[in-house]
């Protein structure tokens, strides 16, 4: 792979403004990656994975001759250009994937607690996946609306289940995610987090906005609170957490519901600091 792999990521970064963008959105070392370029090193295992996945190409590909893979790559190209040009969507949202920063540190799951905004008075924990795929950053979220007790948490009068699935983009400082309910397609939601400048992540404050899933549909905002569970867990177990709480439930941190009671209204501005 090595006598064809510099040549071949050389044509890859051609379609970007330079090789330290590539860089930034790999979060790979430019002196790293500039011996990939020139033959001098091969990518370990890992950061293979993370060049095919960004490039949207595979790593027998990359061992192409260069004739080859550019006629390859000009065949993919074209049919990219003509999905783009049939769906104003991807252009729109394409100056933020050129961009934005790397999320690849905040990928894993998440505990994420917020007002309930269909059922007021109430904390929902849903289940947050942020991942990485193909150079984007995609992320699912479950809720359960079902109402739990501290005396009887087995109760099930009723459950209320949705999935969202959305894109995140980490533009000047700030998170945003946006997504929509999968299983019913009926509404989306925005969420704009603070990220975390520490060594490691624990929790990211933020904001969200949706609507109620009542015969009203009301729009509504919240302050957000997402707790880093690891890249790596117990789905079963941390799905069993998810659904609605009281709020003076003693299994949901005070800190959090502190957070979450916390409002801020400056200038008729819903805001956190």
């Amino acid at each position: 792979m090595q006598d064809h792999l510099g040549a071949n990521l050389k044509l890859l970064c051609s379609h970007y403004r330079s090789i330290a963008e590539v860089c930034r959105k790999l979060s790979i070392n430019r002196a790293q990656f500039n011996k990939y370029l020139n033959g001098q090193s091969r990518p370990t295992a890992h950061n293979l994975k993370r060049i095919c996945d960004f490039f949207g190409v595979e790593g027998y590909e990359l061992s192409l001759p260069s004739d080859q893979f550019t006629q390859l790559i000009g065949m993919r190209s074209h049919d990219q250009e003509r999905i783009a040009a049939s769906d104003p969507l991807l252009e729109l949202f394409q100056p933020m994937r050129d961009n934005a920063n790397s999320l690849s540190r905040y990928c894993g799951y998440y505990f994420e607690y917020a007002n309930c905004m269909s059922v007021p008075g109430q904390i929902l924990l849903s289940l947050v996946h942020l991942r990485e795929d193909r150079g984007s950053y995609v992320f699912e979220r479950q809720e359960r609306q079902e109402q739990s007790r501290p005396d009887n948490p087995k109760q099930e009068d009723w459950v209320v289940r949705c999935r969202y699935l959305g894109a995140a983009f980490y533009l000047q400082d700030r998170l945003f995610l946006i997504d929509y309910e999968s299983l019913t397609g009926n509404e989306m939601s925005q969420t704009i987090l603070i990220p975390s400048f520490k060594s490691r992540i624990s929790r990211l404050n933020g904001l969200k906005t949706g609507v109620s899933s009542g015969d009203r549909r009301t729009p509504a905002c919240t302050r957000v609170v997402w707790e880093y569970l690891g890249r790596e867990i117990n789905r079963v177990n941390a799905y069993r957490q998810v659904m609605l709480y009281g709020l003076d439930d003693p299994r949901i941190d005070p800190e959090i519901r502190e957070r979450l009671a916390a409002v801020s209204l400056r200038d008729g501005l819903f805001e956190i600091e």
